[in-house]
């Protein structure tokens, strides 16, 4: 017997974080996660019985829990609280190598990289930590790399107001890497530019600059 089946009834049939899921429909139990966990098991061809895999189907249930967080959390939220004390501060501020853990949205595969994040405040700037907060909720959804880039820009511009935005990601795709065509050592570059950052060549050159242009000039268009 599993030591799911161990656990307190309770305990099995408490919902996941959150009580919804994205469309709108109530959330499995944690009961029934496990349980399709044990199937996948048995799918791949191993005994959810044996020892070594008696406390898997938990163990993936609290993995879920920690890599898709980011459903739980409005980043709009963690935004709002802004400053307006920067003495007239106006030029370019720039988050650089922030951790990117994600997971690709159609096999379940580990994202992994980076991102370059920058603003050109308007009277107003925001908490750096808040920036990597934003990246980090977004990416601790199924992603892919193209519509990351594109939310945590877009949720800058909506909440801060800013003159511009930029948001570069550079990461490793394990659905690509380990599986498929297996190529290792090969990353993916998306750039999401808005106002400053798109109009204006020398701005979006220097936070390239800045941040040591990201794709090497491969032929990647920013924009």
């Amino acid at each position: 017997m599993s030591s799911r089946n161990q656990t307190s009834p309770a305990a099995n049939s408490q919902p996941a974080p959150g009580g919804a899921s994205a469309d709108g429909q109530a959330r499995p139990s944690r009961d029934e996660a496990e349980r399709a966990v044990e199937t996948l098991l048995r799918w791949a061809g191993d005994d959810p019985a044996r020892e070594g895999l008696l406390d898997t189907p938990a163990r993936v249930a609290r993995a879920f829990e920690d890599w898709f967080s980011g459903y739980d959390e409005d980043p709009v939220e963690i935004l709002q609280r802004t400053f307006e004390e920067v003495e007239g501060y106006d030029e370019m501020v720039v988050l650089r190598d922030v951790r990117v853990e994600s997971h690709c949205e159609h096999h379940l595969a580990p994202i992994l990289g980076r991102a370059h994040v920058a603003y050109m405040p308007d009277k107003r700037v925001v908490g750096i930590s808040k920036l990597a907060r934003v990246v980090e909720i977004y990416a601790r959804r199924l992603q892919i790399q193209e519509k990351l880039t594109a939310q945590v820009a877009n949720c800058i511009q909506d909440v801060l107001q800013p003159r511009g935005v930029a948001v570069v990601i550079e990461a490793e795709h394990q659905c690509m890497t380990t599986r498929g065509v297996h190529k290792p050592g090969v990353s993916l570059v998306t750039s999401r530019m808005l106002g400053l950052f798109r109009r204006n060549d020398g701005t979006r050159r220097e936070f390239l600059a800045l941040v040591g242009n990201p794709g090497g000039g491969g032929g990647h268009s920013f924009g």
